[in-house]
């Protein structure tokens, strides 16, 4: 989504749709059968306060997906709906003019991900999940100066894509479970 001004043209960027259902979906994939395998089997957590904590999770992981990035003349900046508790997920804003420079880390899993690191050494995590991530990265190196061509993005969306097919294997799996569950009920 793009708004134009006279002096300030704004850009929002979302996280991934194919993201967003992928992890939401495994979410539910690996949650939903754990109140009837309780039931199933007597356990002592009661599968309503199983359900109860799932749905909070639920909602604590779509706020999480929930992240936008908007960068426009002066600044990037990630925020999240105002329904999103300040505490749980804070979001920062960095002007253009404070970048020093763009730092790559590694990961523990062997990728790279990059920091901006402001003037006065704080760094700041670039999203990586967005959709349109090229683009970023062009406004990016736009607006700071810094060389972005060897900037990708964490995971490629072929990955999350294997993800969702696995995850809908899990659903199978997780419907078989369930009727088994409720026949031993």
């Amino acid at each position: 989504m793009t708004a134009n001004s006279a002096n300030t043209s704004t850009t929002i960027f979302r996280l991934s749709p194919l993201i967003r259902i992928t992890l939401l979906s495994l979410y539910v994939a690996l949650t939903v059968p754990l109140p009837f395998l309780a039931a199933a089997t007597a356990a002592p957590t009661p599968p309503s306060l199983l359900w109860v904590g799932m749905c909070l999770g639920f909602v604590g992981l779509y706020a999480v997906l929930t992240e936008r990035v908007i960068v426009n003349d002066q600044e990037i900046q990630v925020t999240y709906p105002v329904w999103v508790p300040r505490f749980f997920r804070k979001g920062w804003t960095l002007p253009w003019s404070e970048v020093k420079e763009l730092k790559p880390r590694s990961t523990g899993q062997g990728g790279l991900v990059y920091y901006f690191l402001s003037k006065d050494g704080k760094a700041y995590l670039l999203p990586m999940r967005v959709a349109g991530f090229a683009r970023l990265v062009n406004i990016v190196q736009a607006k700071t100066g810094i060389d972005t061509t060897d900037v990708r993005p964490l995971a490629q969306p072929w990955m999350y894509a294997i993800l969702f097919g696995f995850t809908l294997l899990l659903l199978l799996v997780d419907a078989w479970t369930i009727n088994t569950a409720l026949t031993l009920s």
